[in-house]
């Protein structure tokens, strides 16, 4: 899959922060049953890339690395079966050491400077981080104008409350939110809560 069918899979992707020994394929499982197949697992904690090892192994998920900060990151949430990996940030060293593998790459970018980066590292799909922090709507759509081509997924700040706005946005093409998942929460409650937010876009 290209980063772009990655992003259009659902309007949301829950982003993770795993935490012990769970059976995190179950969580996959309660994600996919909800209709929000693409799960960001964000490398912030020892469980991240056992739970991306799990969750790669589920029909429908499609498993990621988020928070990945560097070359050494990239190749180990790759050997974990990482489906496409996500930066908080864009980086020549890893936006072409992701090139070279060529797995799905969502940079995080903040700026216009940001962007142009990107478009000459052969990038036009990006994450846009923190969205509400680096001012929210308003400052997406002054971004946007002089890049037709390019589309956001934005993360930060996004909730339940206000993700509908952003996804009415003409150049996003889903969003991140951690609103999905909490520790011990009960599976059947994520399923429920991930059937809410796939309806988010209609």
């Amino acid at each position: 899959m290209t980063i772009d069918q990655i992003m259009r899979a659902a309007p949301v992707i829950p982003v993770l922060v795993l935490e012990g020994d769970q059976d995190w394929g179950k969580l996959a499982q309660a994600f996919v049953a909800g209709g929000l197949p693409v799960l960001e697992v964000t490398l912030r904690t020892p469980a991240a890339l056992d739970a991306i090892r799990q969750m790669s192994k589920v029909p429908g998920a499609i498993a990621g690395a988020g928070t990945v900060l560097n070359e050494a990151q990239l190749a180990q949430a790759i050997d974990a079966g990482a489906q496409f990996v996500v930066s908080p940030g864009l980086t020549n060293p890893l936006a072409l050491a992701a090139r070279d593998t060529q797995i799905p790459f969502l940079p995080g970018i903040a700026t216009a400077a940001d962007i142009m980066r990107g478009l000459d590292l052969g990038l036009d799909r990006f994450k846009f981080f923190p969205a509400e922090a680096s001012g929210g709507i308003a400052a997406l759509k002054a971004l946007s104008g002089p890049f037709g081509n390019v589309r956001f997924c934005p993360t930060g700040g996004i909730r339940v409350d206000n993700a509908r706005q952003w996804l009415a946005e003409e150049t996003v093409l889903c969003v991140g939110g951690t609103w999905l998942y909490k520790p011990d929460d009960d599976f059947g409650e994520v399923t429920e809560r991930a059937r809410a937010a796939a309806a988010l876009a209609a």
